[in-house]
């Protein structure tokens, strides 16, 4: 049976795509590979996450998923990363001869060939480079397709015969008859393991593997915006198949490196923006820092601590949107004074009515009610 995809994720099969994308998130915060180092558990568990994800966010892969899964006899999801689908039938000799065994003048079959392993790497980004996107290279080790050979194992790409036992195909056909019906089932040949062919002499550099062990590098175009979660997918960059088939894909998981300056969500920015008493008293402006430079902004007098501005498109810009930044005031308090400017806030204390500061004229009416009596 097919993985389900829906249970991996653990949404319903009518979920809405932004249903799965919640889902998502959650789960590849909750099983990354940074909260769980060494844990081989985990980090499957987090490769079904992405390959869930994968099939189900694209609305097209979707529903060959959904049709396979409710007619499982009618051909295998191509599913996970990089697969190819469901296709279908080319007629209906084909239906006829995979369920009764060739009354209808079944199709030949083809030759097995596995895709080979994906393999996850993770990669730190700077926050500004997150934000802004950039391009990074990579060095990996994987079992690449051997260029000696062409990945076919034998000597100078052609050292090989045709398989006896499956004719080349890479299948054999075992059936078995119930009265009027006949089943098929259909297995890698066990003589060439698969590949249709048999090496008559191996290839000297990978020794009839296919593959040889090598270190690669990738160039990796990553994208304004990313986040800790988000991954990149390279085609073709994983481990190369031993039996033939294409060489598995590349997932770089991307963690970001906090800002001492900014936080973050999604695309909106959050920045803390220190103030004076002056300031926050009799307004004024103050230098707010955005991703690629600063800007003015001007603090209303009477301003409190905690206060939070909210300036439209001012944060993270993508292909996709750009989000929003929000500043927040914190009023920074001296603590070393001297006698004169101690006697100045002293007399600026006692010169102020309770009624200029909302708060505490709030504060003297609460205590006034529940004590019958003014703290000040």
């Amino acid at each position: 049976m097919a993985k389900n995809y829906y249970e991996t994720l653990g949404v319903d099969k009518n979920a809405t795509q932004d249903d799965i994308k919640k889902a998502y998130r959650t789960l590849v915060k909750k099983y990354h590979p940074d909260l769980h180092p060494g844990d081989a558990a985990a980090a499957e568990k987090f490769k079904e996450i992405n390959e869930a994800n994968e099939v189900l966010s694209d609305e097209k892969r979707r529903k060959e998923y959904d049709f396979q899964q409710e007619h499982p006899n009618m051909g295998g999801f191509g599913g996970g990363a990089g697969g190819a689908g469901f296709s279908g039938f080319s007629d209906f000799g084909d239906i006829f001869g995979d369920i009764f065994g060739g009354f209808g003048g079944g199709r030949r079959q083809q030759q097995t060939k596995v895709k080979g392993e994906d393999i996850t790497i993770e990669i730190s980004l700077s926050f500004l480079d997150a934000a802004k996107g950039c391009v990074r290279e990579v060095v990996y080790n994987r079992n690449e397709p051997c260029k000696a050979c062409s990945g076919t194992g034998a000597k100078g790409g052609t050292a090989y015969k045709t398989c006896e036992k499956c004719g080349g195909t890479g299948q054999v056909v075992y059936t078995s008859s119930n009265g009027f019906f006949r089943s098929q089932t259909v297995r890698p040949c066990p003589d060439c393991g698969g590949t249709g062919k048999k090496i008559l002499e191996a290839c000297p550099d990978c020794k009839g593997k296919g593959y040889t062990r090598a270190a690669t590098k990738v160039s990796l175009n990553i994208p304004a915006g990313a986040d800790t979660g988000s991954y990149l997918r390279k085609a073709g960059f994983g481990e190369a198949s031993a039996s033939g088939g294409p060489a598995g894909d590349l997932i770089v998981v991307i963690k970001v490196e906090p800002s001492k300056i900014f936080r973050r969500k999604n695309f909106d920015l959050y920045v803390s923006v220190p103030i004076s008493i002056k300031t926050a008293a009799l307004g004024g402006k103050v230098k707010v820092p955005l991703i690629d430079e600063t800007m003015d902004y001007a603090i209303p007098e009477g301003t409190q601590s905690g206060k939070v501005f909210f300036v439209r498109g001012k944060g993270i810009k993508t292909p996709r949107g750009t989000g929003d930044l929000y500043i927040e005031t914190v009023v920074e308090v001296p603590t070393k004074l001297t006698k004169a400017q101690k006697s100045a806030l002293t007399e600026l204390d006692e010169e102020t009515d309770i009624k200029q500061c909302p708060k505490m004229k709030q504060y003297s009416d609460n205590m006034q009610s529940m004590y019958g009596k003014n703290p000040y």
